[in-house]
């Protein structure tokens, strides 16, 4: 009988060869050996060469995500060599991190699969039918790498459905109670693993958090403005860094209580405050003036770091008219020789996009900028060229000049 491999139509095999892992339903000319999904199939090109091996799933648009270009097979040895690879890369690149991503699923050729480390707690997010399929195989690796205290689920995303399958969240290995104090850059994040925002905080920003300090630390007594401030984890590291005062802004309730206990356990109450409310509502009340009256700049610091506002390619207009506005808003709260630090977090807008609606929105506000850094995602969350999904972070640091 002949192994289960899908065939694929003349010309979309570049895409696979070169390294990106998805292949497309619309991308198969023909399936061979009735594979059922979830399976590990082989895909071959239009010439019915081999060039990769994957996990199968009709009910999906990605039939096949790639996870290797040379035929092994897959089962806990492989899981574990690649994990340690991954982990390979974090030691090199974050030595000093106690908390890091271990595996960012088509950064780490492990398509389908998160896996987040919080101390000595492990956070898993699985999204893909292969991966789910073979949980328990990973969860046992996952162990005996890390001997973890508690190994976490929180595979509650939306991406599940598309892959046929439902929501799930809870304990897999271990015990956990109470909240897990969390490590970044000296600052400790006290965090509910089991209800905090995706898997518990967004690590890809560890790096950036410090190199936005830095900067902060240029003007000793700023007066900082936190938007999107989520946990607190730029207004906090600002604070430390030598910010006279930081306002935090943050729609989510607990979020903000989070953020200033946080402030409170690093002793760096006294410095913080935060408010929970629409930042656009808020931008666009505190730059509301009279006919006859003048806006006083406030702040020498101004932190957006929005959620993202686009999932697809038809939100993008959209997306960019709110990116415009809250910038617009903010560079007319932000006093001369102050620092604007902004980012974007949608896959979906590039960097050259995203700085144009930001010069846009000075433009308008007549506001001269002089750009003085850039950011992207922390080398935990890798970035592949030949996978564009994988880079989404982008961000950027400006001063005013007038």
């Amino acid at each position: 009988m002949e192994a289960k491999s899908v065939i694929l139509k003349a010309g979309d095999a570049d895409r696979i060869v070169a390294g990106h892992p998805w292949v497309y339903q619309s991308s198969i000319r023909e399936t061979i050996g009735t594979p059922a999904d979830g399976d590990v199939v082989a895909v071959k090109d239009h010439r019915k060469r081999f060039i990769g091996i994957g996990f199968y799933n009709s009910k999906s648009k990605i039939a096949v995500r790639v996870l290797a270009h040379e035929p092994v097979e897959i089962n806990e040895t492989f899981f574990d060599a690649r994990i340690r690879q991954a982990l390979d890369v974090r030691k090199r690149h974050m030595p000093d991190a106690t908390s890091f991503r271990i595996v960012n699923s088509e950064s780490d050729y492990l398509s389908g699969l998160i896996v987040d480390k919080y101390e000595d707690v492990l956070v898993i997010q699985v999204s893909a039918l292969g991966m789910e399929a073979r949980k328990r195989q990973i969860v046992t690796v996952l162990e005996r790498i890390f001997s973890p205290r508690a190994i976490l689920e929180r595979s509650d995303i939306s991406a599940r459905k598309f892959e046929g399958l439902e929501p799930t969240e809870g304990l897999l290995a271990g015990e956990l109670t109470g909240p897990v104090n969390v490590n970044i850059n000296g600052l400790v994040f006290e965090t509910d693993l089991l209800k905090g925002q995706k898997t518990g905080l967004y690590l890809d920003q560890q790096i950036n958090y410090r190199l936005v300090a830095e900067l902060v630390a240029r003007l000793p007594g700023a007066t900082v403005l936190d938007c999107f401030s989520f946990v607190g984890g730029f207004a906090l590291h600002c604070a430390r860094a030598g910010a006279g005062h930081v306002h935090m802004l943050e729609q989510s309730a607990d979020a903000v209580n989070a953020a200033m206990h946080n402030a409170a356990i690093n002793r760096l109450a006294e410095k913080c405050s935060a408010e929970t409310v629409n930042v656009f509502d808020w931008l666009s009340a505190q730059t509301k003036i009279g006919k006859h009256e003048k806006l006083i700049p406030k702040f020498d610091v101004i932190v957006l770091d929005p959620p993202s506002f686009t999932r697809n390619r038809a939100a993008v207009p959209n997306a960019l008219r709110g990116y415009k506005e809250i910038h617009l808003r903010a560079l007319k709260l932000l006093r001369p020789r102050g620092m604007l630090i902004t980012f974007c977090c949608s896959h979906h807008v590039d960097a050259h996009t995203f700085k144009d609606t930001i010069l846009s929105a000075a433009w308008d506000c007549r506001k001269i900028l002089r750009q003085i850094a850039t950011f992207t995602q922390g080398p935990d969350h890798p970035i592949i060229p030949m996978i564009p999904e994988t880079e989404y972070l982008k961000g950027f640091a400006f001063e005013l000049i007038s």
